[in-house]
């Protein structure tokens, strides 16, 4: 069986991290990302204010030991709010349910505790409502790596 663990980002993560979440289909798919995925810059910016912000809790998601992934929840207007980027090389293997799971299981989290997706992402609806999230409404929002306003699901967790 694969063994799915959570730990902290670490410095020696990030290059991996800039990789997955420039990934052409992987962007395409969360819609919802950097206005330039492919700016090193730009995350490495992000990622230190991540990591250094008190209402954010990251953690790096493995596989067998192996990064594939990140898992984490923020602040926005006073909603925490959930989010999660897989490799797309362990789509499909159940790891984001997996580290889903874990993270509310050993992270401390304020509830109720929100997500979002692009209505079309239909893997990560899945994961989420498998976690006991339940749509509360949609909205119309611009996606920037499809460079378009498209259809965002809203759920929560109480």
């Amino acid at each position: 069986m694969v063994e799915v663990a959570l730990r902290p980002v670490e410095d020696a993560d990030l290059d991996a991290l800039f990789d997955q979440m420039r990934d052409p289909a992987s962007v395409q798919m969360a819609a919802f990302t950097t206005k330039d995925p492919d700016d090193r810059a730009a995350f490495d910016t992000r990622m230190a204010k991540v990591r250094a912000s008190d209402d954010t809790n990251l953690r790096a998601v493995t596989r067998d030991g192996r990064l594939v992934g990140s898992i984490g929840s923020f602040v926005v207007e006073g909603d925490t709010e959930i989010t999660y980027w897989i490799d797309r090389s362990a789509w499909g293997q159940g790891i984001a349910g997996r580290a889903l799971a874990l993270f509310l299981d050993t992270v401390e989290v304020r509830r109720p505790l929100y997500a979002r997706a692009a209505c079309d992402n239909l893997g990560s609806l899945r994961v989420l409502r498998k976690a006991g999230f339940t749509t509360v409404g949609t909205e119309i929002s611009y996606a920037p790596a499809r460079n378009a306003e498209i259809e965002e699901t809203i759920l929560r967790l109480d």
